[in-house]
């Protein structure tokens, strides 16, 4: 369902340090930026991906970035 409003550009970047992905999300607009980390399985990559733009929200509510 389309209500008309844009959504915003986010950056997602995934790097892989041993055995541990860090998964960064970056609203566009702003620069707010988050990271979340967790095992570098291929089956996880999704998985840190929707947690980290779920914690960008979070955060950007929380400081009530628009």
């Amino acid at each position: 369902m389309n209500t008309g409003e844009q959504q915003p550009e986010i950056y997602i970047e995934c790097v892989t340090h041993g055995s541990l992905m860090k998964v960064t999300a970056i609203h566009g607009a702003t620069g707010t930026e988050v990271s979340v980390f967790g095992p570098a399985s291929a089956n996880s990559r999704e998985a840190l991906t929707r947690t980290a733009v779920a914690k960008l929200a979070y955060v950007m509510k929380k400081d009530n970035v628009q």
